[in-house]
């Protein structure tokens, strides 16, 4: 009992310090790749904080599944490096004993990565894709940031604002260019605001500026000095995105049947159940040699990692292709699993009882000479010569 707990302990300490590098990782990339798309105007900057947190959470799964693995993985190649696996074979438990306090943390965290996977993943990317459709409904005005050229949502206008609207609700330094029919039109203006008319359209209203009209490459250009012009925004039209198949629930993926919806939910499936056989495959592979180096078994894990995850992808693709089918594609990235987890096992079975049989035996040696004589001995020896027999007493 106190093993046990010692050993769910480590486990539990491990996964924990592989999480939450792992999970630093994921907001890394995440926040990366936003704050790419941000500063090309195709996100908002007040909308990457949100797209980071519904990112993170369709990605969590992943996240749990490598921690799973490299926390057992980790603490079973420690306890080889300290030499604690060679008290626990010469205590007569094999490998296998392993499969139980394994399966006792395992199970917890696979049922939670099944709860995300099914249910908490599409709901993030649902909510994802929902926010992303009422950023581009926006009217020009709202996208529009001090300091950042922004396009309109027809792409035909950009704007630029070189600082905020002041107390007089008035921004400052406006510059609007807009192409239409091969010509350009350059607006600039000291001041701008916004104005919105009884029927409900919007305008912007620059003051103290200049527009140019020409074709860009050409020197005939019209210059027009105004006073105050209004320019009307575009009103932003609701963007209606494709069906994607990862934002719909799980339970209309079973009650769809066709081709796209079995292919994931196939995925959905696979991912808790690779969850599970990933932290068997780290019993065996955690065998470190102490004379050997420390990483090749981590090396190993990872690229087995990839492979697997890769399989399992590829088999959605056929899924949804018809090339396979569901259960075919379900099954088939395990068995394969499941056939290299028990060859690992039995390779390590066989090179453990091997060392076990070269251990010698021990040898029974004689028992020491302390000097005293059995009497009986001596009378059976004189008898079968026919000389009598002395017994000497040793002081």
């Amino acid at each position: 009992m106190i093993f046990r707990r010692a050993l769910q302990r480590e486990f539990t300490h491990v996964a924990a310090a592989v999480f939450v590098a792992l999970f630093a990782v994921l907001i890394t990339v995440v926040l990366i790749r936003l704050l790419g798309q941000a500063a090309g105007g195709r996100v908002p900057v007040d909308a990457v904080l949100a797209l980071i947190g519904f990112g993170s959470l369709s990605e969590l799964p992943i996240v749990l599944t490598l921690t799973v693995f490299l926390g057992v993985l980790l603490s079973l190649s420690r306890s080889y490096r300290d030499s604690e696996m060679v008290v626990w074979f010469a205590s007569g438990l094999p490998l296998t004993a392993w499969i139980g306090p394994v399966l006792r943390f395992a199970l917890p965290l696979t049922l939670v990565v099944g709860g995300m996977t099914l249910f908490l993943g599409p709901w993030a990317n649902q909510k994802s894709y929902e926010y992303r459709e009422q950023l581009e409904s926006r009217d020009d005005t709202q996208r529009v940031a001090p300091g950042v050229f922004r396009e309109s949502s027809g792409a035909r206008r950009v704007f630029f604002v070189e600082a905020e609207a002041g107390e007089d609700g008035k921004v400052r330094n406006v510059f609007v260019s807009e192409e239409k029919g091969g010509k350009l039109s350059v607006v600039v203006a000291s001041k701008g605001s916004i104005q919105t008319d009884e029927e409900g359209n919007r305008y912007v209203i620059l003051e103290q500026g200049r527009r140019y009209d020409g074709s860009p490459g050409t020197p005939e250009y019209r210059v027009m000095v105004f006073d105050r012009y209004l320019l009307r925004v575009e009103s932003g039209q609701q963007v209606t995105q494709p069906s994607r198949i990862r934002t719909r629930p799980t339970l209309d993926l079973i009650r769809e049947v066709d081709k796209f919806s079995l292919g994931e939910l196939s995925y959905r499936i696979s991912t808790p159940l690779a969850t599970l056989l990933l932290a068997l495959l780290a019993i065996p592979l955690s065998f470190v040699n102490p004379r050997a180096g420390r990483t090749n078994n981590l090396l190993l894990a990872i690229l087995i990692y990839l492979i697997y995850k890769n399989l399992i992808i590829v088999c959605q693709t056929w899924v949804s292709q018809e090339k396979l089918s569901f259960v075919s594609g379900l099954l088939l990235p395990h068995l394969l699993a499941s056939t290299l987890l028990v060859l690992f096992f039995y390779r390590r079975l066989t090179v453990t009882l091997f060392w076990r049989r070269r251990v010698p035996t021990p040898i029974a040696l004689p028992p020491e000479n302390t000097g005293e004589v059995d009497a009986n001995a001596l009378q059976e020896e004189g008898a079968a010569t026919g000389e009598p027999v002395r017994q000497e007493q040793t002081p």
